[in-house]
């Protein structure tokens, strides 16, 4: 070889050599932090019990209410007391519970499977992909996802968009409606960019309250199996998240008790500001922390 090809070739050794000690401790970075995650159910204080408690029955309130909302104010409140990640974790067994109840009420179950299983088989590979990048970015710029998805979830509530009949592009548009949705899913928790389109298909309110149930409990399941393929799903947490249920339920019991007693548009206007200030407060905390 060239005398001069020489240093030039010990410069690109060098190089591959950093890049793989960086590849190598990220790995090790990011394997302490599954492992960190994996113990925390076993770490909770009687404090933090009681938070879990606290925030799946306001979570589960929520959901009698207005019909929807539980893994967004989960999540959201979660997040900032005991992490996104053990946040998600959590959530599985009071969504799964909650929303298999609403998927099973109902006569039409062929039928919203028959035209929706090309956006469920999206939705599972949506979840693993956000899954996925949910164990491998940095927890500020998962806050400032998470943030801005709680954000955009208010203001899509107060905006209320109206979509089109997707007519006979129903099943096309499915596809990137159930991957969209999966990955945000996957990465914050959030079950609602597959609502308006759900909406849009002309359903009747029964009928659409049980689509709605039959897609959270595939997205729940989808996020289950993601989440501990990527070790991010420990027994400690399972058996938490499986101590949260009956907070979430008896939450929904007195949702729908006071939806008897109180103006529904009222309540979910109070919710969405609500949600609003959470969202903008993780990103500044995120930001400035």
């Amino acid at each position: 070889a060239h005398p001069s090809a020489q240093p030039a070739e010990r410069d690109r050794r060098k190089g591959r050599r950093g890049r793989g000690a960086a590849g190598q401790a990220r790995g090790i970075a990011r394997g302490l932090r599954t492992r960190a995650i994996m113990a925390m159910g076993d770490a909770f204080t009687p404090q933090t019990w009681a938070i879990i408690g606290l925030v799946f029955f306001v979570a589960g309130l929520v959901k009698g209410v207005v019909g929807l909302g539980l893994p967004s104010v989960a999540v959201g409140l979660l997040s900032v007391t005991v992490g996104l990640k053990p946040a998600l974790a959590l959530l599985v067994m009071p969504s799964f519970f909650t929303n298999v109840w609403q998927a099973l009420a109902g006569t039409a179950l062929g039928m919203i499977l028959q035209r929706t299983w090309p956006m469920m088989l999206m939705i599972l590979a949506g979840t693993w992909g956000g899954v996925w990048l949910l164990a491998r970015l940095d927890a500020k710029v998962l806050a400032i996802i998470l943030g801005a998805t709680l954000i955009g979830y208010a203001a899509m509530g107060f905006m209320r968009p109206a979509l089109p009949h997707p007519g006979r592009y129903e099943r096309v548009l499915s596809l990137p409606v159930g991957l969209v949705h999966g990955i945000v899913a996957g990465m914050t928790g959030s079950y609602i960019p597959a609502v308006p389109f759900l909406q849009s298909l002309g359903l009747s309110k029964d009928v659409l309250v049980q689509a709605m149930g039959v897609v959270f409990t595939l997205s729940t399941i989808a996020l289950a199996v993601a989440l501990a393929d990527q070790r991010l799903l420990s027994p400690a947490l399972m058996t938490a998240s499986a101590g949260a249920v009956l907070p979430a339920l008896a939450g929904m019991y007195a949702g729908q008790m006071v939806r008897q007693k109180l103006s529904e548009v009222h309540f979910r206007q109070a919710l969405l500001c609500a949600l609003m200030a959470l969202g903008c407060y993780i990103i500044v905390r995120a930001k400035v922390g």
